[in-house]
């Protein structure tokens, strides 16, 4: 049987300590003992840099920076959005094992609910940094999705710089991320754009007519428009780079300094952010090593990388190259710096709880074959999110599927389901258009990296087959979400693989599923309950037993399966004044996600639910959770005609 530690060692994954012959993290540090490092990180933007050989880019700051260091061909994060990632970049853990995997897991309700807590025995890694003698700023986002237990930072926020530092023999780890190439930036007005990218020179600019979207989105003037905003912006980015570079410079400490440049996931338009394929986890990595501070042939001038790199791996790596013991139960592997471990064979990438939507996928990919599981493959590709929906380039898609003009691989938007499996070769389809899941002579690889997937899941204790809203009760039950697994586990240790069986069933099951399905909706435990009603609802149209057994879920003891229940019994015309009732009660619970549950089974119903139109208008108050709100009010417009806006 494999261990969770032998799975990361043999994946190439585990950053473990005793890397270097480390001193302790509370040594005193001597002048000069240490580099400074600085983090220049951006939002939403894939590798689309001139030093990347993009076209269009106009980047001539980080293309000089690339050609003073070491360019990743191979640097991927660990979610399409940012606060996941943020959770695992700041940790070196999964935002999966740490239960900080939805978008965002705070709610950011009006009175804002709690986020997840961290585990005593975890730490974000500036805390060693600062044991160790280095003084940490962050200027200015922070975003970890989670409740840190302590002080992270000397100084954090927008006057947060290295210059503060009260001796300045005192070795920095600063952080500085820009926000201007944010999706939010994409939508700006042309006096904003304008505005943003005042600096660009008239040869920077960009002509909308010599750029061809990708073939996932209609080529159209519009979306033409949105990408040449998109580049003058990266080109802003560059200047603020070379900003800087150019302070680093001033105080004479670029000899002694690595400077990383990242962004923290793919570009903010549709089928880019928040999706797991390439366009949405395929990030530019830029480090720059001076001279004093390089191991070996690491960061010579010009060097390009194809090795694999997580965003995971972010934290060990400062680490190591700051001389300080990795801890073990970090699950992201140092690439810098002695004595490293095996590099990487495989990175991995999660979607959950996007917004106000539910979709849990998972990633596995090797350097040239990317896996994708869809556990939910009954939702289409594009569900209605508050946020997206406000792209012009998601409203082509709009207006060309009203007039039936959307066509071709952008047609992926009017997909109704997805498959369970995904398989692409990114060399030779770098869009992710041809899924080779089942062609046969692609079969090796398919296997090869569904196993992988299947380890993956076991080994990283992932949390992301436990319903929301059963993730709180059982945090409070066992104090925090990393402890979850490991404390269900002691009374019941074939739990998770057990979960990890009837979810994969109830995904597409067949015929000869029932039993097992019908089992499942016995177990002591809410989530295979739960996913036992989903494959229920599959299986359920036709089939009395299948919907006895749904009739029974309205009583379960928990809201959760009672409302998946009832979603189920409404979507089969079976029982349904029962079922709504289960679902009006619970879109009114004190629990903000079995809220969230309900009002997303109201919207999916349609036009069932417009006796409960009062009932989801009132919804629209809700200080809690606004993801409550935007799902409610979705439902209304649609059942009304009404275009009411909601944040």
């Amino acid at each position: 049987m494999t261990t969770r530690r032998d799975f990361f060692r043999w994946a190439g994954l585990a950053g473990l300590s005793g890397l270097w012959g480390s001193r302790s993290a509370g040594e005193q540090v001597e002048k000069m003992q240490r580099p400074n490092i600085l983090w220049l990180s951006c939002e939403d933007i894939g590798p689309c840099l001139g030093c990347y050989n993009d076209p269009h880019a106009h980047t001539p700051a980080l293309d000089r920076l690339a050609a003073e260091g070491v360019r990743y061909a191979n640097a991927f994060t660990t979610a399409g959005v940012c606060a996941p990632n943020r959770s695992s970049i700041i940790t070196g853990l999964y935002s999966f094992t740490l239960g900080s995997h939805h978008m965002r897991s705070g709610g950011e309700g009006v009175r804002r609910s709690s986020k997840p807590k961290l585990a005593p025995e975890l730490r974000c890694f500036p805390e060693y940094l600062r044991e160790a003698g280095y003084y940490c700023t962050n200027n200015a986002k922070e975003d970890y999705n989670f409740e840190p237990l302590r002080p992270i930072w000397d100084e954090s926020g927008s006057q947060a710089h290295w210059r503060n530092r009260p001796n300045p023999d005192q070795p920095f780890f600063a952080v500085f991320n820009y926000t201007g190439t944010h999706e939010g930036s994409i939508r700006l007005s042309p006096q904003d754009h304008a505005q943003r990218t005042r600096r660009l020179t008239p040869d920077q600019r960009q002509a909308p007519d010599t750029i061809k979207p990708p073939p996932f989105q209609p080529d159209t003037p519009e979306v033409r428009k949105k990408w040449a905003d998109f580049y003058e912006l990266v080109t802003a980015l560059d200047y603020w780079v070379a900003d800087m570079l150019k302070q680093l410079e001033e105080d004479g400490l670029a000899r002694n300094t690595v400077v990383f440049f990242w962004s923290d996931h793919g570009t903010g338009l549709p089928r880019y952010k928040r999706w797991i394929y390439d366009s949405g986890t395929h990030i530019p990595l830029i480090v720059r090593i001076p001279e004093p501070w390089r191991v070996a042939d690491q960061g010579a001038p010009g060097t390009v990388d194809d090795q694999l790199i997580s965003s995971v791996d972010f934290a060990p790596t400062v680490l190591h190259l700051a001389d300080i013991d990795v801890p073990d139960i970090m699950q992201g592997r140092a690439f810098l710096g002695n004595d490293l471990r095996p590099r990487r064979s495989y990175v991995f990438a999660a979607r959950d709880r996007m917004d106000e939507r539910y979709d849990i996928i998972r990633m596995a990919r090797d350097k040239r074959y990317q896996y994708i599981r869809n556990y939910e493959p009954f939702k289409p590709y594009d569900q209605y999110m508050n946020t997206a929906e406000q792209s012009s380039v998601k409203q082509e898609f709009r207006r060309l599927a009203e007039a039936g003009k959307l066509t071709g691989p952008a047609a992926w938007v009017l997909a109704t389901s997805k498959p369970i499996e995904e398989l692409y070769d990114t060399q030779a389809d770098p869009h992710a258009i041809n899924n080779l899941a089942a062609d046969p002579a692609y079969s090796e690889h398919l296997e090869r990296l569904r196993t992988v997937h299947d380890e993956m899941m076991a080994a990283s204790r992932d949390l992301g087959l436990i319903p929301e809203s059963e993730l709180v009760e059982l945090e409070e039950r066992y104090g925090n979400r990393y402890a979850i697994l490991p404390g269900i586990a002691r009374d019941a240790p074939h739990f998770a693989p057990e979960l990890q069986r009837i979810a994969k069933m109830a995904g597409r099951p067949a015929a000869n599923d029932l039993d097992a399905l019908l089992e499942a909706m016995k177990s002591e435990h809410t989530s295979i309950r739960y996913w036992g009603a989903l494959g229920l609802h599959t299986l359920g149209r036709g089939d009395e037993v299948a919907q006895d057994a749904l009739v029974d879920g309205l009583k379960d003891p928990s809201p959760t399966v009672r409302v998946a229940s009832a979603h189920a019994l409404c979507m089969l015309d079976h029982k349904t004044e029962a079922a709504m009732g289960v679902l009006r009660n619970e879109l009114q619970s004190p629990r903000e996600w079995v809220r969230l549950q309900a009002a997303l089974a109201f919207d999916a119903i349609g036009e069932k639910a417009r006796p409960a139109i009062s009932l989801l208008q009132e919804a629209l108050k809700d200080t809690d959770n606004k993801y409550v709100v935007r799902v409610a009010n979705h439902a209304v417009n649609v059942l009304l005609g009404t275009d009411n806006e909601v944040r």
